[in-house]
């Protein structure tokens, strides 16, 4: 009965020809990126890169800046007080968030090398210095925040800066110089206002 019925549309059958499997395997590759979601892209955020160091000559800090379109800020603190390592690196890390803070910057990725102060910064360890409870103060001017921890190989430029301070060497022109003659904290205390603009003299050497 389907037979006769089937005969009156003139429907003809073909052999079904063989897919080739670089065919097969390319339609699988762009079915499954298809399937993947689309990642968020990170829109207007800039980057930060600390670090500090200690050598016999003293204490320096640098910190890098990213701006969206790639554009770099660098910058350096010259710490005259006697401080530790950890204590430069949080210098840095404070003047970063203060100097972005200023500028009305709200999305922000930090990284640095010291796995310390990450650790206490992303409260994954103690966090009861007064350094460490100043960062998680200016931490609310930032809409959105990360704060990673780098190897020394991926924060090279910050390191660099720190050096120049540490070795008591001489800054390159188009670098900012800030100096430090007391720990930030303790000037903080003194304040009668948490305001992230830095408030130790700044001094630009201009490129010639």
């Amino acid at each position: 009965m389907w037979v006769i019925e089937l005969e009156a549309l003139n429907i003809e059958f073909t052999p079904r020809k063989a897919i080739k499997s670089q065919a097969l395997a390319d339609f699988i590759a762009e079915w499954m990126k298809l399937q993947q979601p689309t990642p968020e892209a990170i829109l207007n955020h800039w980057k930060i890169y600390f670090d500090g160091s200690l050598k016999l000559r003293g204490a320096g800090a640098g910190v890098l800046f990213i701006s969206p379109d790639g554009k770099q800020l660098k910058y350096v603190l010259q710490i005259l007080w006697p401080a530790t390592n950890n204590e430069a690196e949080y210098e840095a890390l404070i003047h970063g968030f203060r100097v972005t803070a200023s500028l009305s910057i709200k999305r922000l990725l930090v990284y640095g090398d010291s796995s310390v102060v990450i650790n206490q910064v992303n409260k994954d360890c103690d966090c009861t210095k007064e350094t460490c409870v100043e960062v998680c103060k200016l931490e609310k001017h930032f809409q959105g925040l990360e704060i990673d921890h780098v190897v020394c190989d991926l924060n090279v430029v910050a390191d660099v800066l720190a050096k120049l301070e540490s070795d008591r060497a001489q800054v390159p022109a188009g670098v900012f110089v800030e100096e430090l003659s007391v720990p930030s904290i303790k000037r903080d205390e003194a304040s009668t206002s948490d305001s992230p603009a830095p408030g130790t003299q700044v001094r630009t050497i201009i490129p010639a």
